[in-house]
């Protein structure tokens, strides 16, 4: 099970992140309670051991904009979230970056992982950010192929069943693993991480 932990924003953060096994960690670039500069998400993500994916996370940001931040942050991941279309990641292709594709269920509609030119696929609540559970069984009966992340209102209390309804190939948590909005626990990161690899399917 591929795990992510998302809006990283301190060392410690970090540091929790790679001790507690997870395989990428996310660092927010657009407007969020977890936003951090481009020059903190480059200190922070020469802070990470080599293996771990390192996800610059953008919104609504024009691409040329993407683009200049995300190789100032020194990632090696670029995740666009919300509606972008195909000729986006095919724009951001010569970055040589993983590409990620946040979408909502709904609006994803069936796709597969990679059928918009990206790499890694993020399936998100109706509502985005706002650490919201929804119904993740009626992804269960015919999941996307590929790589594909569940995200969404996930926890450590909730992590097994989610993966035990809707066999995700990841998953991806920010405000399941924090004390309050943007401040992350190192002990609910290890717990998520644990509990998310003991339920693969």
């Amino acid at each position: 099970m591929f795990v992510k932990i998302c809006g990283l924003s301190t060392i410690q953060d970090v540091e929790a992140a790679a001790r507690a096994g997870a395989d990428a960690v996310g660092f927010v670039l657009t407007a969020s309670p977890r936003r951090v500069t481009t020059a903190q998400a480059r200190e922070l993500v020469e802070a990470v051991p080599a293996g771990i994916l390192t996800v610059a996370v953008f919104s609504d940001e024009p691409l040329d904009q993407v683009r200049r931040d995300a190789l100032a942050a020194g990632v090696g991941a670029v995740q666009l979230h919300g509606d972008h279309p195909a000729p986006a990641f095919a724009e951001l292709r010569d970055l040589g970056l993983e590409l990620v594709r946040a979408t909502t269920a709904a609006a994803a509609g069936g796709a597969d992982c990679g059928d918009f030119g990206e790499d890694l696929l993020i399936l998100d609540s109706p509502l985005p950010g706002s650490g919201q559970s929804w119904d993740w069984s009626e992804l269960g009966e015919a999941p996307p192929a590929g790589r594909w992340m569940l995200a969404g209102g996930l926890a450590p209390g909730n992590v097994a069943a989610a993966v035990a309804a809707a066999r995700p190939w990841g998953v991806d948590v920010s405000s399941g693993v924090e004390v309050r909005r943007g401040a992350k626990s190192p002990e609910l990161i290890e717990e998520f991480v644990r509990l998310a690899k003991a339920a693969t399917p």
